[in-house]
This record gives C-alpha cells, sequence and structure tokens, in this order.
C-alpha cells in the first residue's frame, strides 16, 4: 500500500500545501510546477505531499476542483433559477465579481486552467448544483420569451465574458501598452447594463 493511503491527513499542513499550489502555478505556470518544489516552499518532506495526493497531476486536478466548487457556491448564493432574467443575471454578475475580486490568485489560477491540458480531466464526470441551477434559469425565461434560445457556447460569451475580461485586466493591472485599469462596481454595472440589452428580446 502507497505511503499517501497508510499516514494520517494533517488539515492545517493539507490548507498550506493547497494555499501554496496554488500560487505556485499562478507564478510558475504548470509546466514548471513540481512536487518536489512545493514541498521545498511548503517546508515538508515530499513523503508528506504523498499523503494528499497520488502525484502532481491528481493534485492539480484536486486543488482545481475544489476552487471550482467554492466559487459556484458563492456564485448561486441568493440566486433563484425562477428569478427574471435581469435578476437573476445581475445576482451571478454580483457574486462572480465579489469572489473573484477578493481571490484575485484563484482567478488567476482558473484562467490558466481553462487553456490547459488539465481542462478534460476537471471537468470529466464533475457535477455540482451549479449546473442544475443555471440549466433551470436559462429554460425559465427562455420558456417566458425573456430571451432566445441559443447555444450555451453563445449565451455564456455574451452574458460572463466582458465581466471576466475586466476582472483579468484588473488583476493584470493593465494592457500591454495601455493605462492602468482598475474594475470598479460603476464599470460592473455600466458593462451589465449592456450585456442585458444584447440578451433580451
Amino acid at each position: 500500500m502507497k505511503l499517501y493511503k497508510m499516514r494520517n491527513r494533517d488539515t492545517e499542513k493539507e490548507n498550506l500545501v493547497k494555499q501554496k499550489a496554488i500560487e505556485f502555478l499562478v507564478t510558475e505556470g504548470f509546466e514548471g510546477f513540481t512536487v518536489s518544489k512545493l514541498a521545498k516552499i511548503c517546508g515538508i518532506s515530499i513523503a508528506t505531499l504523498y499523503i494528499y495526493y497520488k502525484d502532481k497531476d491528481d493534485l492539480i486536478v484536486q486543488i482545481a476542483r475544489e476552487e471550482i466548487t467554492k466559487m459556484r457556491i458563492a456564485i448561486l448564493q441568493g440566486f433563484d433559477p425562477m428569478a427574471g432574467f435581469e435578476e437573476g443575471l445581475r445576482i451571478q454578475w454580483k457574486n462572480r465579481y465579489e469572489y473573484l475580486m477578493k481571490n484575485p490568485v484563484v482567478s488567476l489560477l482558473l484562467e490558466q486552467l481553462r487553456t490547459s491540458s488539465y481542462q478534460d480531466q476537471i471537468y470529466t464526470g464533475f457535477r455540482d448544483d451549479y449546473h442544475d441551477s443555471i440549466n433551470r434559469f436559462m429554460e425559465n425565461v427562455v420558456a417566458r420569451g425573456e430571451i432566445s434560445a441559443m447555444p450555451l457556447e453563445l449565451y455564456w460569451s455574451v452574458a460572463f465574458s466582458p465581466l471576466v475580461t475586466l476582472i483579468r485586466a484588473h488583476h493584470e493591472g493593465q494592457r500591454p501598452g495601455g493605462k492602468p485599469f482598475k474594475f470598479t462596481e460603476a464599470i460592473l454595472w455600466q458593462c451589465f447594463d449592456f450585456v442585458v440589452k444584447g440578451l433580451k428580446i
């Protein structure tokens, strides 16, 4: 039996590993990330890391899934799938904005994961209340004639890509050659109004 199954878990050390792993992945990327480097950063042995994870890939996938779950729980706070389109989308924007602005390192990690080779591993078999709630919301607003039926990818591109782009710009500080950028609530809701106008029938 492997060591990671034999020894007891230490919650404090496990949380430290998660925190440092996220920071390390954001600064060094997936190619520069190794279990031995992470162990050194955390001040623990490699053997201790194998208490929590099977290998590098297992570590990245588990941490990514946990962070995605946390974000999705936050996005659904106060959200009612039966809400009107503008009201329901506003709550999702507010929650997503607040969560990702308060967790900039997590925000950058999730951006990296979207274009990584780990994407399929992370989402294969991954289901939570988020999917059901958002699907019911979409079905309801379409059935009421508030927006037109469309592929989910098209809806996402119009409904959330502007928000994600502005959050990314805020965390980066500015675009290459551009002026410093700060994402404020005033800009948030100005952008939201444009998105709603674009999606409403």
